[in-house]
């Protein structure tokens, strides 16, 4: 008698330890859309890129032209003016690779300044969310953004237009 009333009492308080979780989602993806702020930060991130595309197009064009015009000179060129023309063109080749690498690699300008303009208005909504969940005693807040793992979730725990109001405060 004295097992069943433990066990008992250990089935209760499972139960009542699980009802009492409290779960959120938010889709952070559409609360980004929705912030003017964002947007404006894209649009400036790919006027830069674009403008550096550009100029590193400009710069693998210019090398084009060399190398088709010493093609086109290299039965008239000495031994000496043609390895000297191979290596200006080569040389050219590498600094526009670096340029590439400077602007658009791992750690380059592009990634600095989505990181400089786009990462202030993230942790904004991370404070907000953080926020939220302690007001409400939230236990748990997922992010419902394209590549989560929640497979459904009801509407009803969809908290994604209060954080939104919460961030253009």
């Amino acid at each position: 008698m004295k097992r069943i009333l433990i066990l008992f009492t250990l089935v209760v308080a499972i139960s009542l330890s699980t009802q009492a979780q409290k779960f959120a989602y938010v889709d952070s993806e559409a609360v980004l859309n929705q912030i003017p702020a964002y947007k404006e930060a894209l649009q400036q991130i790919d006027a830069l890129a674009e403008e550096w595309q550009a100029e590193i197009s400009k710069e693998y064009n210019a090398i084009d032209r060399l190398y088709k015009a010493f093609q086109a000179e290299s039965v008239l060129l000495t031994d000496e003016m043609r390895v000297r023309r191979e290596e200006e063109i080569v040389d050219r080749e590498k600094q526009v690779k670096a340029l590439q690498k400077q602007k658009f690699g791992v750690d380059g300008e592009l990634f600095k300044k989505r990181q400089e303009l786009i990462q202030p208005i993230q942790q904004q909504i991370s404070e907000a969310i953080t926020k939220m969940a302690k007001q409400k005693a939230y236990d748990f807040v997922f992010d419902k953004s394209s590549n989560s793992g929640i497979l459904f979730a009801n509407d009803k725990l969809d908290k994604s237009e209060e954080i939104l109001n919460a961030v253009l405060k």
